[in-house]
């Protein structure tokens, strides 16, 4: 008798766990099932899990594919699994391709194809309907986010589009997805769309995805005028869809205490935040070689200016720009400085020039201080006076972060529709900053 065992979470239970379940039991004669418990998903940073273990376990259950359902509970616990059981063949879906290559030398290992169309009747019956997402673009962040989102229950990737099709094809074959040649094709099967496509490119997908009716995740910046961001905001209003900016820091758990901290009142009144985020880009990447929509402003401005905003607010007095530039006219490095009625920013970031890299927030009666990469905000300090009285803070920030934002516009399209972690008003701000930035850069 040939044994297979197989694992999973099996949330909000669709077509695709339906026909995994159906062809790892073909594989075999006998399938034992392990479905995650609750704990053991937070543990390994799955995010927004809806149904109870009970549930999950039924709903396997009910599909008559399961000879044996177990309970997974623990790292490791895959190994002793395939020991306890005289395991023949382990399998898994195909997105997990490799990650599992570890256990040949105990069994045979199967990565299954993924259902890429899911679009059955079965996910609208659910009181948590699962989206199904669409990429655009094919980059370094569109990488990433595919990753992060299968860390996220609720959402599940449908296909990609780019408008090189070599590039689409690539793409899609790495992470099983259906590749898309036509923007109407695409937006036809998808709920949301995420765009990560170059900078330049944001406002023009953003809008025809919101008048196509679906949802939008954004990369940063959204747009690069205040116009056209006001006017992105004012469609998805009038069309009732969630629009959010990904600038991931805004969703992590580390900033958002860092946040709380700063404005409780422990520093006293805040005075001067001094953000800085710098990294030597390989000289030949986009950041560095396309002269009208490169630098280290458009690249790295989103996550500077974050601080400075969700701090000392959107009503700054003054507003200036100084940068080092590159032969091709590209900003190395650019310091932003801010004056407010009561305190000063500074935002510097840059792509040729390295620097420390902190996150300073200094008030009257102490100051807190993020070593970088304070944007993956994980551990900070509150200092005072006195040297000696040190007050640490720390908090989980998982993989890419991705995940943390992906969460939070699921809540969003859900019952929780409060924005606040990245206002509209915010990515308003930020897309005049980055106007102004263009405008200062084009007069010399």
């Amino acid at each position: 008798m040939t044994k297979v065992i197989t694992y999973g979470t099996f949330d909000l239970f669709h077509v695709g766990h339906y026909r995994l379940l159906e062809r790892a039991k073909a594989l075999g004669d006998y399938l034992i099932v392990g479905v995650t418990t609750e704990a053991f998903d937070q543990a390994r940073g799955k995010l927004n899990v809806v149904d109870s273990l009970v549930t999950r376990m039924e709903n396997v259950k009910q599909t008559g594919f399961a000879d044996e359902i177990i309970i997974e509970a623990s790292e490791g616990q895959k190994f002793s699994d395939i020991k306890k059981y005289g395991i023949d063949i382990f399998t898994v879906g195909s997105d997990w391709q490799g990650k599992f290559d570890y256990l040949k030398d105990y069994c045979r290992v199967v990565y299954l194809e993924r259902t890429k169309n899911v679009s059955s009747t079965m996910l609208r019956a659910k009181r948590c309907s699962i989206r199904r997402i669409g990429i655009i673009g094919t980059g370094r962040i569109a990488g990433r986010f595919m990753d992060e989102a299968r860390a996220v229950s609720g959402i599940e990737p449908q296909g990609v589009y780019n408008p090189h099709p070599e590039s689409t094809r690539r793409f899609a074959k790495r992470w099983d997805l259906n590749p898309y040649d036509s923007l109407e094709k695409f937006f036809a099967d998808i709920d949301v769309a995420y765009v990560a496509s170059p900078h330049e490119t944001h406002y023009a997908y953003v809008k025809a995805a919101l008048e196509h009716g679906k949802h939008v995740i954004c990369e940063k910046p959204l747009a690069l005028k205040k116009a056209q961001a006001k006017e992105l905001f004012d469609c998805a209003t009038a069309r009732e869809l969630v629009l959010l900016e990904g600038v991931k820091t805004a969703y992590c758990p580390g900033f958002r205490k860092l946040l709380g901290i700063a404005c409780s009142g422990k520093i006293g009144a805040i005075r001067n935040v001094e953000a800085c985020f710098t990294k030597l880009e390989n000289p030949q990447t986009r950041e560095l070689t396309d002269e009208e929509y490169g630098g280290s402003f458009l690249e790295l401005g989103s996550y500077v200016l974050l601080p400075i905003l969700k701090l000392f607010g959107l009503e700054y007095d003054e507003l200036r720009f100084e940068s080092i530039w590159g032969e091709n006219g590209l900003d190395l490095f650019t310091k932003v400085s801010f004056r407010y009625p009561h305190g000063l920013a500074t935002a510097t970031c840059g792509l040729g020039v390295k620097a420390e890299g902190r996150l300073l927030i200094a008030g009257t009666l102490g100051y807190i201080v993020v070593e970088a990469p304070w944007w993956k905000t994980s551990y900070f300090e509150v200092h005072y006076e006195d040297p000696n009285k040190v007050e640490k803070y720390t908090e989980p920030y998982l993989a890419a972060g991705l995940r943390y934002e992906i969460s939070d516009f699921l809540a969003q399209l859900g019952t929780e529709k409060n924005d606040f972690k990245l206002t509209r008003q915010e990515s308003i701000a930020m897309a005049a900053i980055m106007e102004a930035f263009r405008e200062a850069k084009e007069r010399g």
